[in-house]
């Protein structure tokens, strides 16, 4: 049996599944442009590099791991038409990317620019006003791993924590939970607002400009989710016109951001490349997800961590 991995992990890592499963070939190379994609049974990707011609080209092909959450970019017309197993590494992003919210979130609250600036000036100023986390409320958009830990974290600053989901099921750390119908009245009590949408039919452009407009023009707009949430020119708009205070953005569309784009050079804004989910503990911890799907499927079991319904795209 053949595994065909696009990524291609630490030493460590190869070594380890390597021992583990001897009986499977495991192939690691950058290029999908292979004979070897005529024979796997198993490939492991990001899910950027796959077209539906890859998966056509794989007539052995029974399973996908992706080992990222976002999926929007799943040749899933060629994966239906095959009925290919597809699972991805939803759930490990949570510690990255909450630590990443939080130190954004700080940097903006103890005005981390202007420090950093005055110390490069040798400038020494006590009259900086610095504000604190205690007492405010962040509103999530995502209650999964991503969202609960963010709001694990929250709890810790004594924060107030509303969450929005689709089904209204009330989820650990968060105070209240909130579906679509009700976000607007909830924007007005927001000091951050923290995304973390996908990006499917019912999320892009889920923020409009009634949004921004109704929320707090001292608040903070957070986006770690997928960057056509937004329109950019509905958040240019509301960020020019202050009806919101700044915009921490980690994601945007199209990436990456092209030089010279306003966000760049804004003072209210801070920009960062689609780094929130990177840590040095993320191909391990996604090997082990794969690694205990390769036990489930290798005993013909059915029970897989983070299956996807290519129909849903999720």
């Amino acid at each position: 049996m053949l595994v065909l991995s696009t990524i291609v992990p630490p030493k460590s890592i190869q070594t380890d599944m390597a021992a583990k499963f001897p009986n499977i070939d495991f192939h690691y190379q950058e290029d999908l442009e292979t004979d070897e994609l005529s024979h796997a049974e198993v490939l492991i990707t990001y899910g950027e590099d796959l077209e539906n011609q890859h998966i056509r080209k794989a007539p052995m092909l029974k399973w996908i791991m992706v080992m990222s959450a976002g999926l929007e970019r799943m040749p899933f017309e060629a994966i239906i038409e095959r009925d290919i197993l597809v699972t991805n590494a939803r759930g490990i992003h949570k510690t990255p990317m909450a630590e990443y919210t939080f130190a954004m979130v700080l940097l903006h609250e103890k005005k981390g620019r202007l420090l950093l600036e005055n110390e490069r000036n040798e400038k020494w100023d006590r009259d900086v006003r610095v504000g604190e986390l205690n007492g405010k409320t962040m509103l999530i958009l995502g209650t999964g791993a991503i969202g609960g830990e963010i709001a694990r974290i929250a709890k810790a600053f004594n924060m107030k924590t509303v969450g929005l989901n689709r089904s209204g099921r009330q989820t650990e750390y968060m105070d209240r939970i909130i579906q679509k119908k009700a976000i607007l009245s909830e924007l007005s009590q927001a000091d951050y607002l923290i995304s973390i949408l996908p990006s499917t039919q019912e999320t892009v452009g889920f923020l409009q400009a009634e949004h921004f407009k109704a929320m707090k023009n001292s608040a903070v707009f957070v986006n770690i989710g997928r960057g056509d949430v937004v329109d950019e020119n509905i958040l240019l708009s509301a960020l020019a016109n202050q009806e919101i205070a700044h915009a921490i953005l980690d994601v945007f569309d199209p990436e990456p951001l092209a030089k010279g784009h306003p966000f760049w050079n804004m003072d209210n804004v801070i920009v960062t490349s689609h780094l929130s989910s990177r840590s040095y503990n993320y191909l391990p911890r996604a090997f082990q997800i794969f690694e205990q799907n390769l036990s489930t499927y290798l005993e013909r079991k059915s029970s897989f961590i983070n299956e996807v319904d290519p129909k849903k795209g999720y």
